[in-house]
Order: structure tokens, then sequence, then C-alpha cells
């Protein structure tokens, strides 16, 4: 089953939720930078994170999420909109570590405690929407949490999972995200939080074939759910040789000049999809002849 996402109202619209079945947007990423388990555990959960809050937007807005720790993976960057289309990268791919204490992928180990997780959301005003907090535990569910309470005050319960094969495929990987909105009642807060201690891990009920309407009815009775809509989502790249170019002029004639004579060629590669574009002499020289009417 291709990957989605659901948003639903629940409690009379006191809450709002989204659930999401990631593991084909996360295999893919996985394939791409050849992630080994621990780093596609972290990964995944940010990229699952950044669909969900993608989904929070409208029209063509988008946002960017960047985790910057201090563990050995270095900085996770996604990249996701309002259309389901989500990508993203780590700086260090192939970091793994044994299992933790709880038998589980040490995603805190991977990133690190200390350092600061930031949204920058372009709504398409003349200067973008940013928040920042600091990581509170490394693990990511608890960290974006933090960030919806602190940045966003919205109360909000977040959990994001991924379960990885021993050939270092994505055996599942899923989301959710809890919201209560202004004026929730202490009965229906209380009644969520019961269940989502109930609950298994989000990964788990993946693997055991839930679906992300059915992950809700999990956590708040299928008879309080209703889902207003249901969008596709995707690993999904917008690096183009045409935009590579564009940055090309952007670096200025003498640097252009510089590539011609001492190279002949350029050859780039795209960070979040690791696409490469190669441009010849030739190509070059056309591309000076724009920096130089720019």
């Amino acid at each position: 089953m291709s990957d989605y996402l659901v948003k639903a109202l629940s409690f009379d619209k006191q809450v709002r939720a989204y659930a999401v079945n990631s593991t084909e947007t996360v295999g893919e990423a996985q394939r791409r930078h050849q992630t080994w388990p621990t780093t596609s555990a972290a990964l995944g959960r940010a990229m699952t994170a950044g669909a969900m809050m993608g989904a929070m937007l409208k029209g063509e807005e988008k946002l960017t999420v960047k985790v910057e720790g201090d563990g050995p993976i270095g900085a996770i960057i996604v990249d996701s909109d309002a259309k389901g289309h989500v990508r993203g990268y780590v700086s260090n791919p192939q970091v793994h570590f044994d299992l933790n204490e709880k038998g589980k992928l040490d995603v805190q180990r991977a990133v690190g405690t200390n350092g600061t997780v930031s949204v920058v959301k372009d709504i398409g005003l003349r200067e973008n929407f940013s928040g920042q907090v600091p990581i509170v535990s490394g693990e990511l569910g608890e960290d974006f949490t933090y960030y919806f309470a602190v940045s966003e005050q919205t109360p909000s319960s977040l959990g994001v999972g991924v379960l990885v094969n021993p050939d270092n495929t994505i055996l599942a990987a899923g989301g959710f995200i809890i919201q209560l909105m202004p004026g929730t009642d202490e009965e229906t807060i209380s009644k969520i939080e019961e269940s989502i201690n109930k609950t298994p891990p989000v990964s788990k009920m993946i693997q055991d074939g839930l679906s992300p309407e059915e992950i809700l009815y999990q956590l708040l009775g299928e008879d309080n759910v209703q889902v207003i809509e249901k969008m596709p989502v995707k690993f999904q790249c917008t690096c183009s040789k045409e935009r590579f170019g564009r940055a090309i002029i952007s670096l200025g004639e003498s640097e252009i000049q510089e590539m011609i004579t001492e190279d002949g060629k350029a050859d780039t590669q795209c960070h979040f999809c690791n696409a490469e574009y190669h441009f010849t002499k030739e190509e070059l020289k056309d591309i000076l002849e724009e920096a130089k009417m720019a």
C-alpha cells in the first residue's frame, strides 16, 4: 500500500489529529542515502514528523525542519509541503550503534541531547515564520512535542517510529500527532493521555498492518474520529539541472570562468536526493554568458 496521511477531528472538534504511514517514503530516503539502521531511524522519524507538519499548511506553503544535535549523525534537514511531498538528508548517513537498553535503535545517541530543533515556514509572506527550541531528549518524538508546546503554543502528543530490516531496508515507518484545541475539557485530556499510554509504539502498529485511520481509532476511539482528509505522501525532490545552473550563475563570472579554464566541466550533486547533474564546458560557457547579462 502506498504511503498516505489522514487528518481528523475528534471529541466534538476539541482535538485535531494526524496519522501517517511513511514506510515507502522513508525507504526511498534510505535507498538514496544508504543510511545505516540507527541513522535511518533518526532521519525517518524526522521525515515522518515533517510530513505531518507539512499537512498542517495550505496551498503552496512549505517548511524546513532542521535538527542539529551534538551526536555523530550531525544535522538532519527535512523539507515538506502541504501536498504530501517530503525529502530529507542527514550529514553523516553511515552511523549505527548497538540497540539501547530498551532493545530499540539508539536514536538519542545518534542525534545527541544538546542542540536545537528549528522550523522555518514559507507561507508566502515577505518574511518566513521561524521557531526554535532546544533538544530535550534526542529521541525526536519528545523534541517535536516540545516544539509544538513552546513555539506554537499548541499542546500536542507526537509519536514517530521506524523499524529497520536486517538488510538495512525499512520494515515500517509512521507517526501520529494529537493536538488539543483551546478549551479542551479535562475529561477528554485524561482519556487521551490514558489511551496514548496503553497504545503500542506506532511503528509496531504499522508493522501489524494498521492503517493511519486505524491508528487514530486506537488512540482516540473509533466513534470519536471524524476523518476530514486523506492525502498521499511520498519522497519527492525539487532539484533539477536548471536549478543547479541558476546556482552556478549566482557564483559570479570569475568563478564560472575558473571552472571553464581549470576543469572544463562542473559536477554537482543534490544533498536531498543524491541526484547528480553534469555541466560540460560548452554549457558552462552558456551559463557564463547568462551571468554577464544578469
